[in-house]
């Protein structure tokens, strides 16, 4: 009898240990698989993704369009290659997506914000209200735009930082082009002290316009009196320039108009302060 058992626990024994060599070399191969098939996927992934910025790159495709197209292309063939990952390692690919679709729906109403960003991208795109290269103020934010991805806009500072405004608002919101149109005008005003002479202050700023090749004689520029203020006679003149000379003809005409004034003996006044002291009589 204990002969028996011992035979029956020896076969007992030996089926499972058997079945669990059999259990671990079918799941050791399928993980390795997976992995196998993960390694080549992200590699296809990679060429595909330099095959596509090449097509674009050839094709002229605006940079706008472009990094929104690589970076949907990237997500969605990574989606897919998670997919194909799981199928290999057996896992019913139509019940996990059915439970992919369901969680979709769920994480698409706690990430509501988020799929905003995502329409206000596409809006972007289809409407181009700005594209990369473009300098922009939004959002309380400016800078020029460095690339429109599928969810941010990433702005470079003058000053060499990086700003990241979410698509959603910067599609709906307010937002200044400073570079959309190829000309922009430039405004100052200039003060001259109370008994100075204007008819020589306009002549004078007249002459640094026509000097200066970057101002643009259509439109014409406009020089005119434009207040009398507490201290100063103050003179508005508008110029129109090409876009990209703006801050250059800007800064040097207040240089060369504070040099030119002081040559040519017209003040440029200062808030001043009069005290007249009376003796009392004793």
């Amino acid at each position: 009898m204990e002969e028996l058992f011992a035979k029956t626990s020896n076969v007992s024994l030996d089926v499972f240990v058997t079945k669990m060599i059999d259990l671990g070399i079918s799941v050791g191969s399928k993980i390795l698989l997976a992995i196998v098939v993960f390694l080549v996927g992200r590699w296809i992934v990679r060429r595909l993704n330099k095959l596509l910025a090449k097509i674009l790159e050839k094709r002229h495709v605006e940079a706008s369009l472009s990094t929104f197209v690589k970076s949907l292309v990237n997500i969605t063939l990574t989606l897919l290659l998670i997919i194909v990952v799981i199928g290999v390692l057996g896992i019913e690919t139509s019940s996990f997506i059915a439970l992919f679709a369901s969680a979709g729906v769920a994480i698409g109403m706690a990430l509501s914000g988020t799929l905003q960003n995502f329409a206000g991208g596409v809006m972007i795109l289809l409407f181009k209200p700005f594209k990369v290269g473009d300098t922009i103020e939004a959002q309380g934010q400016s800078g020029t735009v460095r690339e429109i991805q599928i969810f941010n806009t990433i702005l470079a500072t003058p000053d060499n930082k990086i700003i990241i405004i979410p698509n959603g608002g910067l599609s709906t919101g307010l937002m200044k082009n400073y570079s959309r149109e190829a000309t922009r005008r430039v405004d100052w005003e200039f003060g001259i002290a109370y008994g100075d002479d204007y008819t020589k202050a306009k002549a004078v700023i007249a002459r640094l316009l026509d000097a200066d090749g970057r101002v643009l004689k259509d439109p014409a520029y406009f020089i005119a009196l434009t207040s009398l203020g507490e201290s100063s006679v103050n003179i508005v003149v508008r110029a129109w320039v090409n876009a990209g000379d703006y801050w250059g003809v800007y800064f040097d005409m207040n240089e060369k108009v504070y040099k030119t004034f002081a040559e040519e003996n017209l003040n440029i006044p200062f808030p001043q302060l009069d005290v007249h002291l009376h003796k009392q009589a004793e």
